[in-house]
């Protein structure tokens, strides 16, 4: 059956509300919860149709009412579920109506929105044999009566509101029914602001900011005050080791807070999940040329579409190459990355997903430039501090797949298996003090190499069924993990003296060797090792519904994991075992359909699995969070979160401040603070992601730290405000402009708080225009060229330089 809202140059008269007065179909109400598998937009010589197709027989039902110029209908017995998102959105069908939205407001419920271009629609509401329908009067210049255009749309994502996530609950569920803080960063953000970094695009979300960054080669950040050893990717745990390519990604998913119940062995402050671009039933192309300053250049290209007739072979391919200089001396880098993925309808109710990605990546590894005193030494940030021909080289490569079967709509098996291999091999002159009397820095030459795999076996059971009035969604799975790796540092021997055969650089007259080591003569081996980590995880959650307004989330966890890691330097072998149980209670309550109150409470578990310099492991870190928050509906299509939380974390371990390549342990770390993000579109065309962290982060327990000691890297306050508009009619139709707004507090550049990064707001703007199936924009980072400083890398001489004033054009087509 389907659902058809059809836009009539007849109308018959049913009472229609205005000023929010509800009026009810004078349908029985039915307890059946439809699936909409795909919404259609035709137009015809008379009248104007969006189709909502579903599964069942039963009719939705409606809710109607008027607010300004749009018409609204809220359907409580549906769901979207489309292939390929969960929202409709169709600009400008006629000179009458402006746009056409179909979204899911909570779980089992949907919206239709009709808005007119100057006056809302008049409607009336009448029943027919294909089903419920919504009859559109338009005026005779809108009706179509010598052509007839379809429209296929299943489920347009490409906005900076999503409704709906599955990092939290690892089940497509509204993040307003989430006892939880989760902000996400859509594809539209990306593309509008032209990030091609992960690191960048989380500018956009409160709590989060850069921490370390392995020499301009690796994504790695803080979430609420605590560092994030790993991000995901569809739900399977990643490596921080290298740069996350950005052109297969769909959006990114960012909860904050303990989520070891679903994740298993992770960081406190929360998780970051890249959801990918899945293969599409139509046709589609997207093709993309940008190009910078400092050397930039990068092509790619999205294809997507079926593989025979039937649309039961879809695929989905990904190409990126990437090739830049930058505002360092002698840094370069080159990038290539391809992604595809396949999709095979094995029946109606069976999908198995086979994806693939390959990233090469080649690249000057870049420490920066070193602290001075208390603050960062006053020299061009463009001063190369390595030497000539530092590099550090890196392949990346996963291969899985995702198998689904739907028993019927209330039960889905699902199993999941991805294969990881990240392989590094790096040369450079690494810091390791400065003279600040003779302004002399002293390196080391090193080299490195790390091997790493990571097998990962999901299997889930999602339920759906009722116990008397309540509704629930039980989750239940199991997790396998086993994590290999091997490899080993080494350099120069005798680097705390001056050595002829290391580096000495003068940081105000540098001076670069033009001789390099040969490998054989590294001999000096800090750290030389291979290890096994077996994991194994096993969890059960539930979502109750008491109401429509009322809400539970229970669940807890069971972990173990087992490390065996062998000291091939000193020949020793050490195992340890770990187990943990982590809970998590949510409840949400809704006192009015826009708004969710929501508080939880949950615990988190991650083995140490850095070692000392003496080659010990510390014992697992434990996470508790207390989190309480408000989210709102501001509008149809713009959304805000205001969270407050407290976190804790003991036996935390840190870099050690003299030694990179190993850990020491600080005692407890405890984060308060308050964070609000909003993002969406405030009216059409205008579209804003903003967001406002204050993080109070401090040492809480140490035998050998201060109590009361801020952790390295963590600004107190941090703000993002990114808009664009559009313009969409008149002469300048198509013509955008966007404006962006990043400011960090000041921040303690390492443990002993001996220096600090200054605070800093930089500026971004950018200018498009969009014209069919083509677009062209010029992106400005750092428009008023603001000096300032990221992060650092360890210590006090591997301070991150921001880059200065930046262009980047660029050019798109979609077909």
């Amino acid at each position: 059956m389907s659902l058809l809202i059809a836009c009539p140059s007849w109308a018959e008269t049913q009472p229609v509300v205005t000023d929010n007065e509800e009026a009810q179909t004078t349908q029985t109400p039915s307890s059946a919860i439809l699936q909409i598998t795909e919404v259609r937009l035709n137009s015809t010589a008379e009248e104007l149709e969006i189709i909502l197709e579903t599964e069942g027989s039963e009719q939705l039902q409606p809710v109607s009412r008027i607010e300004g110029n749009s018409y609204i209908a809220d359907i409580p017995n549906a769901q979207l579920r489309l292939r390929s998102g969960n929202e409709f959105r169709a600009q400008n069908p006629t000179s009458d109506i402006t746009e056409i939205d179909v979204i899911s407001t909570t779980t089992n419920s949907i919206r239709v929105i009709v808005t007119g271009a100057t006056t809302p629609p008049q409607v009336a509401l009448f029943d027919s044999d294909e089903g419920l329908i919504f009859g559109v009067a338009l005026t005779p210049t809108t009706s179509q009566a010598d052509e007839t255009i379809e429209l296929l749309v299943t489920g347009e994502q490409d906005r900076y509101r999503v409704p709906e996530a599955s990092t939290a609950t690892r089940t497509d569920t509204p993040l307003r029914d989430i006892p939880q803080s989760i902000q996400i960063v859509p594809r539209q953000v990306i593309e509008d602001q032209k990030f091609i970094r992960l690191t960048d695009a989380l500018r956009n979300v409160s709590g989060i900011t850069q921490e370390g960054g392995f020499g301009g080669a690796a994504d790695q950040l803080n979430i609420r005050g605590f560092y994030n050893d790993a991000t995901f990717q569809d739900g399977f745990r990643d490596s921080n080791t290298s740069l996350r390519e950005t052109a297969n990604i769909e959006r990114i998913e960012v909860l904050k807070g303990p989520a070891s119940i679903l994740f298993g062995n992770v960081q406190p402050g929360g998780i970051i999940n890249l959801v990918t671009k899945k293969p599409l039933s139509e046709p589609y192309a997207f093709i993309d040329l940008s190009v910078g300053s400092f050397s930039f250049y990068r092509p790619s290209i999205d294809l997507s579409g079926p593989l025979n007739e039937e649309q039961t072979i879809l695929y989905r391919l990904n190409l990126a190459y990437e090739n830049a200089g930058s505002f360092r001396d002698f840094v370069n880098s080159e990038r290539f990355f391809i992604a595809s993925v396949l999709d095979f309808k094995i029946g109606d109710n069976t999908d198995l997903l086979v994806n693939f990605d390959y990233t090469y990546d080649i690249r000057t590894l870049d420490r920066g430039i070193p602290a001075f005193g208390r603050g960062v030494a006053d020299i061009p940030i463009s001063r190369f501090l390595g030497q000539p021909g530092d590099f550090i080289e890196q392949e990346r490569y996963t291969i899985g797949y995702q198998l689904e079967h739907r028993f019927n709509e209330n039960l889905i098996l699902r199993n999941r298996f991805q294969f990881l291999s990240v392989n590094d091999v790096n040369e450079n002159s690494e810091p390791e003090s400065l003279n600040e009397e003779t302004s002399d820095l002293l390196g080391r030459f090193v080299a490195r190499e790390n091997q790493n795999e990571t097998y990962s076996l999901q299997t889930e059971l999602v339920g759906n069924f009722s116990t008397g009035l309540l509704q629930h969604q039980l989750l239940f799975g199991i997790d396998l993990r086993r994590d290999v790796s091997t490899g080993f540092f080494t350099g120069i021997e005798n680097a705390e003296i001056p050595n002829p055969r290391n580096p000495i650089i003068n940081i105000f007259n540098p001076i670069y060797r033009n001789v390099r080591p040969d490998p054989s003569e590294l001999t000096d081996f800090r750290f030389n090792a291979s290890g096994i980590t077996d994991s194994f995880g096993i969890f059960l959650q539930d979502q109750i519904a008491f109401s429509d307004n009322l809400k539970v989330l229970i669940g807890g966890r069971f972990d173990t994991v087992n490390q065996d890691n062998n000291d091939r330097i000193e020949n020793v072998r050490t195992t340890q075992y770990d187990e943990a149980f982590s809970p998590r209670v949510g409840i949400v309550y809704q006192p009015i359909q826009p708004i969710s109150l929501y508080a939880s409470y949950s615990h988190s578990f991650a083995p140490n699995f850095g070692q000392t310099v003496g080659g010990e492991l510390l014992e697992p870190e434990r996470g508790t969070q207390y989190e309480v928050g408000i989210k709102a509906d501001l509008n149809e299509r713009l959304s805000a979160t205001l969270a407050l939380y407290q976190l804790s974390k003991t036996n935390i371990a840190t870099t050690a401040p003299n030694n990179p390549d190993f850990v020491i342990p600080i005692g407890e770390q405890r984060s308060r603070g308050i964070e609000l993000d909003i993002s969406g579109e405030i009216s059409s065309g205008w579209n804003v992601i903003a967001s406002y962290g204050y993080t109070d982060a401090e040492i809480t327990e140490s035998t050998d730290i201060p109590i009361g000691t801020k952790p390295a890297l963590v600004p107190e306050h941090k703000a993002s405000l990114w808009t664009t508009y559009e313009i969409r009619q008149g002469n300048l139709d198509g013509v955008g402009f966007g404006l962006g707004l990043f400011y960090f507090s000041e921040k303690p550049g390492d443990l002993d708080n001996s220096f600090v990064l200054p605070s800093y707001l930089r500026t971004d703007a950018a200018i498009f225009y969009r014209r069919d199936n083509w677009r062209a924009a010029i992106n400005i980072q750092n428009l008023f060229d603001t000096r300032y400083f990221e992060s650092v890398n360890y210590g006090r001489v591997t301070v991150v330089p921001g880059a200065p004033f930046t262009v980047i054009g660029s050019f798109t087509i979609e077909f």
